[in-house]
């Protein structure tokens, strides 16, 4: 756990280089961010958005969405990967979503995790982006990784632990943004492979920087 102070300087700095906090998956209603979030798990955002204008052309409904079978799902999704368990699980929350919850995405952590395919990550970016809950904090591979080379954690590779170790830390009103943050960053300059050091607006409050 770093210092508050440190802690300040690196959500700054982050707010500085990236003042447009946004989700790079592109939406317009709830559910649709729901279903994009499961379809980009092992596949990049930046194909999620290719594929999801003809899906949501197709089944412009949650109604159309739940009446379908994965089958006819599966066809225009394939291109992301693991495509018929995605299609089970947007099809099955569809569902879940008109059966259980009026046709409307809920709004707290229990009931998201109850619909198919949705676990903690998915959960806490509906809250954040959809609802504004203070302290939702997405932990996905950048955050996993920028957060160890940060020092906000210390070589933790479990989510459940990243999450609660950065909700000590975030201010809640800024928990949501800063993950989205955290994702701009990891792609820009904190890569998995050639982190550019030299380049970051952190490089004087990051941990590994300083053992450079």
């Amino acid at each position: 756990m770093l210092p508050e102070t440190q802690v300040d300087a690196i959500v700054h700095g982050l707010e500085e280089e990236y003042p447009l906090a946004e989700c790079t998956l592109d939406y317009n209603k709830a559910y649709e961010l729901l279903f994009s979030v499961r379809l980009a798990a092992q596949c990049t955002d930046a194909r999620v958005n290719m594929v999801t204008p003809a899906l949501f052309e197709r089944f412009p409904t949650l109604e159309s969405f739940a009446q379908a079978q994965p089958e006819e799902v599966e066809p225009y999704i394939h291109s992301c990967g693991f495509y018929r368990a995605k299609a089970r699980d947007i099809v099955g929350a569809a569902r879940m979503l008109i059966d259980d919850f009026g046709g409307r995405v809920p709004d707290t952590m229990e009931q998201l995790l109850k619909l198919p395919g949705v676990g903690r990550k998915t959960a806490n970016l509906i809250l954040g982006d959809v609802y504004n809950v203070p302290g939702s904090t997405v932990v996905d591979t950048h955050c996993i990784r920028l957060s160890n080379r940060l020092g906000l954690v210390d070589d933790l590779k479990d989510p459940v632990k990243i999450e609660a170790e950065l909700r000590k830390q975030l201010p809640p009103e800024k928990s949501s943004d800063f993950c989205h943050r955290l994702v701009l960053h990891g792609r820009a300059v904190c890569t998995a492979r050639s982190p550019r050091c030299e380049e970051c607006c952190l490089k004087d409050v990051c941990s590994t920087a300083a053992k450079l």
